[in-house]
């Protein structure tokens, strides 16, 4: 069986470890619903990244939306 990270991001915006704490609940949230759906707590990793791996700016509301966001990468 595989393992899967989700990884949670949020937009640059506010306090780091605010967007940390709410990278890490966006994960969080993910893994519950994958649980929920028989999915084996033991195959599911998760790590918040915060603002600090943005995907588009976060000058514009478009970026910033772009920039919350989880992402799934097989790590085992």
């Amino acid at each position: 069986f595989y393992k899967i990270e989700i990884r949670g991001h949020t937009a640059d915006i506010g306090e780091s470890s605010l967007q940390y704490a709410l990278s890490v609940e966006r994960a969080e949230s993910i893994k519950d619903h994958l649980i929920s759906k028989k999915i084996k707590s033991k195959r599911l990793l998760i790590r918040g990244y915060g603002g600090s791996k943005p995907i588009a700016t976060n000058n514009t509301p478009e970026g910033r939306a772009r920039n919350r966001r989880v992402e799934f990468v097989v790590v085992e």
